[in-house]
């Protein structure tokens, strides 16, 4: 099969299906939406690494949603990463955090190390559904995080969940974070002998492909040439790519409707203190800053709605 090189080079999650539509395959490579992630947080090498295989494993299983809604896969652990939280939105826009605790990192900067050191970690899926649904609820999936890796960890969060063989490598740095899914889709009921066994020596050949990827040639190669290698014998179907955005959900509306929940004498004292009053998104770290102009007309406004309401 051949594969085009992207000039463009957009971030792109990629479909396709093997040529009996068995074994679905999906690869992601983000660069310009990664850096925007990091623009106003700064984290250990290590611990941008893991956040940044978690962004791509987001991508990879939030392309499967069947609603307009979102994705949030979190993990919660006791150890030097308190909490790791990527939300994917079914256009594949993307945001994401970390919450670090006050002590050194380990020596060792595998998963279980950062987050787990003592055995209460919880690896967390939640669906949420869009918020004007009739009758919404979101589901959450709660289970021990197990594996030495994220991808580890979401192949028996998979098997557990949807009794679905899925295989995952992920690869991030700084500068990239890549994925690459593969996962045997269920046969329909009445499926004769000779499609069960072709179906079998189709994964069995694409997972063979597969696992020969490594982080370098994951990060270091870009993922036309990268598919290229791997399944340039395959015959399969190609979907339409899918772009990957940063857009976290913060604004400066909502900024301000929080300092006015804090009241008018609090934010005097900070004005007084430091001459502004700066917050930044808890998720995405984006600073906001208001003055005391901004924070009188912020105060005159809402006592002006107020004495409206009133009338």
């Amino acid at each position: 099969m051949t594969f085009s090189p992207d000039s463009t080079r957009q971030d792109l999650l990629k479909k396709f299906l093997s040529q009996d539509r068995s074994v679905k395959i999906e690869s992601v490579r983000i660069e310009q939406a990664w850096l925007s992630a990091q623009a106003h947080q700064q984290y250990p090498a290590p611990v941008t690494a893991l956040l940044g295989e978690l962004v791509a494993a987001s991508t990879l299983l939030a392309a499967n949603l069947k609603f307009d809604g979102s994705l949030l896969l979190q993990l919660q652990g006791d150890g030097a990463i308190a909490l790791m939280v990527v939300e994917c939105r079914a256009d594949l826009s993307i945001r994401a955090t970390v919450k670090m605790r006050e002590r050194p990192l380990p020596l060792v900067h595998d998963l279980q190390s950062m987050l787990n050191p003592g055995g209460t970690a919880k690896f967390i899926v939640v669906l949420d559904p869009p918020k004007h649904t009739p009758g919404r609820q979101a589901y959450q999936g709660i289970v021990p995080l197990e594996g030495d890796t994220i991808a580890q960890a979401l192949e028996q969060y998979m098997l557990r969940s949807e009794q679905l063989h899925t295989r995952i490598w992920l690869a991030a740095d700084a500068l990239h974070c890549t994925g690459l899914l593969i996962q045997r889709l269920p046969l329909q009921g009445g499926s004769q002998q000779a499609e069960l066994d072709a179906a079998d020596e189709s994964w069995n050949r694409i997972q063979h492909l597969a696992q020969t990827l490594t982080t370098l040639e994951m990060l270091g190669t870009d993922q036309d040439t990268l598919l290229h290698r791997l399944f340039w014998e395959e015959t399969l179907h190609v979907f339409e790519p899918t772009t990957i955005t940063w857009k976290c959900s913060c604004t400066q509306e909502r900024v301000a409707d929080m300092l006015k929940m804090l009241g008018k004498a609090e934010v005097d004292d900070i004005l007084k203190e430091q001459g502004k009053v700066e917050v930044a998104c808890e998720f995405c770290g984006l600073p906001y800053v208001f003055d005391a102009l901004d924070t009188e007309a912020l105060f005159q406004k809402a006592t002006v709605l107020g004495s409206k309401s009133v009338h």
